[in-house]
């Protein structure tokens, strides 16, 4: 099944625009700091609109849509809106974090508690970032693949070069004004979707005169269990990811930065229902017989959204709808690629391989970086590990569950100490593999729960037992 020349017009226009941006972008880059937080000169819209898309991907557009259309039904909303809850309270963090003024958290961790706790940070938030890369480069191949027909592997390169250029050239400038494009994109796509849904399938009634009564419910599908382990996991995960926090470092001031999570916060709100609307009209017109649900079942349900453009739309919304769902997965997967190239170059490069590198020099280096974390994704993409998706909710985890406590109490807790620190994050991370491999079973709660738990412990009574202290530089 491969779209019309229209559709497959509109994407490569689109893939354009998005190469465009990184070029103007690549105008205000003068120094390091331009290229890693665009000057720190970034207001609360401009941010907002890049946090949106950076942390809506492939999961919370195609896979909301997945959710619904099984198990879950409506509740599926809340993938999205915990994470709008998590932005809430990193409302209260933002203007600390930006406050801060470094460009990575492995940086905070070496001002705050000294080289060795910046190393082993360093190791545990660069090590998922190729298969996270990877994944979204998965994610948006196959959406390119099936709507133009072109092969996997010709479509998984085609995406890599364009996410790859503009990412390169343009830093966190074009990451941020291509996120805002691919947000609009995300929203407009995603919202023209249901008035022609509802038209094919002969009105909401009709739609949805099949649909259970229980997937109408807002929390059986997906269980408090899972909503409730959602939000710890987003809040500890996103306030010390890389691709997160460091459009928080770009911003202009805290009021910016704390305006923006209100914004982000907001809007997800409003998108998490639409995903799943269009996940529950799926369901309704395959058993009204008004879908082949045949298609599903070979393909699989992850495709129904991009089945469902085919069936129901004209080929300029399906083209739209396609950018959208490209859109979503590739600025996740730029804010992944800079997330890399920034931690290796600012936390390893320049603290143990070349300590006296000139700003032009570790421009260069990020960016170098960045090429080869690309191939590297590419090659993981083409080789489409099965397990992978598994590999990277562990990695996920495990960069939470260590450096979430000494992270933020850090930031308040002035008699917090490197040892404290250290030990949180081994010993964090140690009850995320555990807890992983099911070696230790915490009341069958997910493994971020004694992680954080462990965590916090040996952060307090490691930092009281041994009270060394660093010098808080620029802190």
């Amino acid at each position: 099944m491969g779209a019309s020349l229209t559709v497959i017009a509109i994407v490569i226009i689109y893939l354009g625009i998005m190469i465009m941006i990184g070029y103007i972008s690549s105008k205000k880059i003068n120094d390091n700091e331009d290229f890693l937080v665009a000057g720190r000169k970034m207001g609360p819209w401009l941010l907002a609109g890049s946090l949106a898309a950076t942390e809506v991907g492939g999961g919370s557009s195609l896979g909301v849509v997945e959710k619904a259309y099984g198990d879950w039904g409506l509740s599926a909303v809340w993938y999205v809106i915990t994470m709008a809850i998590a932005f809430v309270v990193l409302a209260f963090l933002a203007p600390m974090l930006r406050e801060a003024a470094v460009k990575t958290v492995p940086e905070y961790f070496r001002r705050r508690y000294g080289e060795a706790n910046s190393l082993v940070t360093s190791i545990i938030m660069l090590l998922p970032m190729v298969g996270l890369t990877a994944v979204q480069f998965i994610a948006s191949a196959t959406i390119l693949s099936v709507m133009t027909g072109w092969s996997y592997t010709v479509s998984v390169i085609i995406v890599t070069v364009v996410v790859t250029l503009y990412s390169v050239m343009g830093g966190m400038y074009s990451v941020v004004y291509t996120d805002v494009v691919q947000w609009i994109f995300i929203i407009v796509g995603m919202v023209l979707i249901i008035p022609f849904t509802l038209q094919a399938g002969g009105g909401f009634e009709q739609v949805t005169a099949n649909i259970p009564e229980a997937k109408w419910s807002l929390v059986d599908g997906a269980g408090w269990g899972t909503i409730i382990a959602l939000v710890v996991m987003y809040i500890a995960s996103f306030t010390v990811g890389q691709e997160a926090v460091q459009r928080y470092y770009s911003a202009k001031d805290g009021k910016a930065a704390k305006h923006a999570s209100y914004i982000t916060s907001f809007v997800y709100v409003l998108f998490a229902f639409i995903p799943a609307m269009i996940g529950l009209f799926m369901y309704g017109m395959v058993e009204n017989g008004q879908i082949d649900g045949g298609m599903l079942m070979e393909r699989g349900a992850q495709y129904a959204l991009p089945v469902l453009a085919m069936e129901v739309l004209p080929d300029v919304v399906t083209g739209i709808l396609f950018a959208a769902l490209i859109s979503a997965t590739m600025s996740s997967a730029s804010s992944n690629l800079l997330a890399a190239g920034s931690i290796f170059t600012n936390d390893i490069y320049h603290q143990y391989i070349n300590k006296e590198a000139a700003d032009r020099k570790l421009l260069k280096m990020v960016r170098y970086t960045m090429y080869v974390v690309s191939v590297f994704a590419l090659l993981t993409a083409i080789w489409n590990v099965s397990d992978i998706i598994t590999l990277l909710m562990f990695s996920f985890t495990l960069r939470a569950g260590g450096a979430f406590i000494p992270y933020v109490l850090g930031h308040v807790w002035e008699k917090a100490t490197p040892a404290g620190s250290l030990a949180s994050l081994f010993l964090g991370s140690l009850a995320v593999y555990l807890g992983e491999k099911e070696y230790i079973s915490f009341f069958g709660l997910d493994p971020i729960y004694l992680a954080l738990i462990v965590s916090g412990i040996s952060f307090y009574v490691f930092s009281k037992l041994f009270k060394e202290q660093y010098e808080h530089r620029d802190l």
